[in-house]
């Protein structure tokens, strides 16, 4: 009804614009459709290839992307109470449902300690609820399967070694699939975490020792969308 409204006021033509909702069959009967000439999407990496294959050969153009791994870089002369800021902007808004979430913190060794004491504390006071409320920090994650994802994940980086932290005080709505912040150290750059999207609250951190390092570390992804 929305974007009825709003191709109404700005005079399009009916046609030009066509919104249709629906799950993943309703997807693949479009991307097979002979009258689309192109598909544009954004998704996971999974269903990015099985597109790919489903429209090899038809002459469709075709433009994936299919997430990111982006880091979140913080050196030593940074104001770290505003760099903290920025981390929880960066992975915890939308509860890390954004393509171009900052799911991996780069921290120079010598202020590493500080960081994450500090961003530890600013965690404590998160508020997570429903979305359409202005003064929370973090919502419910999508669905069933994807906090099913989320788990799967942070139980393979307990089980790589790497140490886990949540909020002691949590305390979310019993309605909804909610996850708490997470944070995770002793990272390794190819630890699965700080490699594969986890599409949800957690951020995987990483020292490093020098702006040589954090470039190579940043870059060592198969893909990435930001900075």
């Amino acid at each position: 009804m929305l974007a009825e409204l709003l191709m109404n006021e700005v005079k399009l033509p009916p046609g030009v614009v066509n919104i249709v909702t629906g799950d993943s069959a309703t997807g693949e009967m479009m991307v097979n459709h002979p009258d689309v000439w192109a598909v544009d999407f954004t998704g996971s990496t999974e269903v990015g290839r099985r597109i790919r294959k489903i429209i090899a050969g038809s002459g469709k153009r075709l433009k994936l992307e299919l997430g990111g791994k982006s880091p979140f870089i913080v050196f030593a002369d940074a104001d770290l109470d505003s760099a903290v800021e920025g981390v929880v902007n960066a992975i915890w808004f939308n509860q890390g449902e954004v393509c171009c979430a900052g799911s991996r913190l780069l921290a120079e060794e010598s202020i590493y300690d500080e960081f994450i004491h500090r961003l530890k504390v600013r965690m404590n006071k998160l508020r997570t609820g429903p979305q359409l409320d202005k003064a929370i920090d973090i919502g419910a994650i999508n669905s069933q399967d994807q906090l099913n994802t989320i788990i799967e994940l942070v139980e393979t980086g307990v089980k790589e070694g790497a140490s886990l932290w949540q909020p002691t005080d949590w305390n979310p709505p019993t309605d909804g699939y909610y996850y708490p912040p997470t944070i995770f150290t002793d990272v390794k750059p190819k630890d699965t975490l700080a490699q594969q999207e986890v599409f949800g609250p957690v951020i995987a951190i990483i020292s490093v020792n020098s702006l040589e390092e954090a470039i190579e570390v940043a870059n060592n992804v198969e893909y990435g969308l930001s900075t």
